[in-house]
């Protein structure tokens, strides 16, 4: 009878005909004696857990190793392959080194007020790639909230882990550029690379953006030689202009500690960085989107690595190729700390289900929390989303409690999934 449902309760299978049996089937779900066609399915169905980390809880690898955890629970013969994702922010060097088994290398460098501070980036498998978040050498978190000036600090720092991975024989490098405490335009990465930024009487300027008004020349004779040899990628996902109203100075500069009166400075700065970059370089970088991403330094690393920059999420897919990962695929699951409304412009989750519904495989995604507006990534390809707290808890419960959270939803998620697979006992 079409739309009939039989719900077996376990007190009652002495007086209903025996259709289950649990020891039979591993599937606990469908519970068939024989001949069990969504059981067959299940058993040997591929699904692809690729989440970003849970910011400020679980990194991306520890995410999918709860969702496979729970997903075990109603799928334990599935075969699961956990892609560690990001969007090239916060996580990217620790996601692409999970998911190539490369490893982390700590390097000491300058801070943004040039204090020295231990950083890291990480070195993929293959040997030959570098990923480098610049937050973890110029990040706003380094500078505390009451000496925040980007007058004063620099990117030296991120050029020096950029010389650490040309160093140590890294011919591509991907930067992560989010959460910068900087607005120099990349002139003290460029520094550290071994450029010259001389003030008129040949002397080397100040460090920060507040130096940049003393420049008058740029010598780039003596960059680092394997900079010539080098594919530099960088995750953007901004496209804001160096300078003006939607530039760099203006846009982020107050969040980095700028009054005001030190945005107009800093941006003028920033202009007079151009113009010598283009009497050197003979290109201007001032227009171009994504230019004032991190106080400008998207504007240095293409003037001075010659960066390509693109979606942080793009890098990602194409380096863990995850594209490549989709055959034969039924399910893939992701996730992040919070879905959003934001979520649908180049973060992790959609980026994953565009890949996924490129092949037509369905896309569920578990959150942190789900935010108002947060519908808006069913139009991108996610399929179904899930929240993680399930009961009243405070934030520090949630957060401390992550993994387990995680691993639960994953449980119910594939319990819905096998409620659809177990509709081909009837032949559907």
């Amino acid at each position: 009878m079409p739309g009939l449902i039989i719900v077996c309760y376990p007190a009652l299978r002495g007086s209903i005909p025996a259709l289950y049996s649990i020891q039979e089937c591993p599937i606990r779900l469908c519970r068939n004696l024989t001949n069990c066609r969504a059981c067959d399915r299940i058993s040997s169905m591929k699904i692809v857990v690729a989440p970003d980390s849970f910011k400020g809880s679980v990194s991306a690898l520890q995410a999918a190793c709860a969702i496979e955890q729970g997903l075990r629970r109603v799928f334990p013969t599935a075969v699961i392959e956990k892609i560690p994702m990001a969007d090239g922010g916060e996580g990217t060097v620790q996601s692409l080194v999970d998911a190539t088994g490369g490893h982390l290398r700590t390097q000491r460098v300058l801070a943004p007020l040039e204090n020295e501070v231990d950083a890291q980036f990480g070195i993929l498998a293959d040997g030959e790639t570098a990923v480098i978040e610049m937050a973890s050498a110029s990040g706003l978190p380094l500078v505390p909230v009451d000496k925040r000036n980007p007058l004063r600090t620099t990117t030296y720092g991120t050029g020096q882990l950029i010389h650490a991975a040309l160093e140590a024989g890294c011919r591509r490098l991907i930067i992560g550029i989010g959460g910068s405490a900087t607005n120099d335009g990349g002139a003290g990465m460029a520094e550290a690379l071994g450029a010259k930024l001389l003030n008129a009487n040949g002397k080397q300027i100040p460090r920060g953006g507040g130096g940049l008004a003393e420049l008058a020349s740029i010598d780039i004779t003596g960059l680092h030689p394997a900079i010539a040899e080098t594919d530099t990628v960088v995750a953007c996902d901004v496209n804001n202009t160096l300078t003006g109203p939607d530039g760099a100075s203006h846009v982020y500069g107050p969040q980095k500690g700028a009054t005001p009166e030190m945005i107009e400075t800093l941006d003028a700065h920033l202009a007079d960085f151009d113009a010598v970059l283009t009497r050197t370089l003979g290109q201007s970088f001032n227009d171009i989107p994504g230019a004032g991403a991190a106080g400008g330094l998207g504007a240095g690393l293409m003037a001075f690595l010659n960066a390509e920059l693109r979606l942080g999420v793009d890098i990602m897919i194409d380096a863990v190729k995850l594209k490549e990962q989709m055959k034969d695929v039924s399910l893939v699951i992701t996730g992040e700390g919070q879905l959003d409304f934001q979520t649908a412009f180049g973060k992790t989750p959609v980026g994953v289900a565009k890949v996924a519904k490129a092949h037509n495989i369905p896309v569920i995604a578990i959150a942190g929390g789900i935010a108002e507006g947060a519908g808006v990534v069913y139009e991108a390809g996610i399929d179904a989303m899930l929240g993680i707290v399930q009961e009243p808890m405070s934030l520090e419960d949630a957060v401390g409690d992550a993994s387990r959270l995680i691993a639960d939803t994953a449980e119910q998620a594939a319990r819905l999934v096998a409620i659809g697979y177990s509709g081909l006992r009837r032949g559907n």
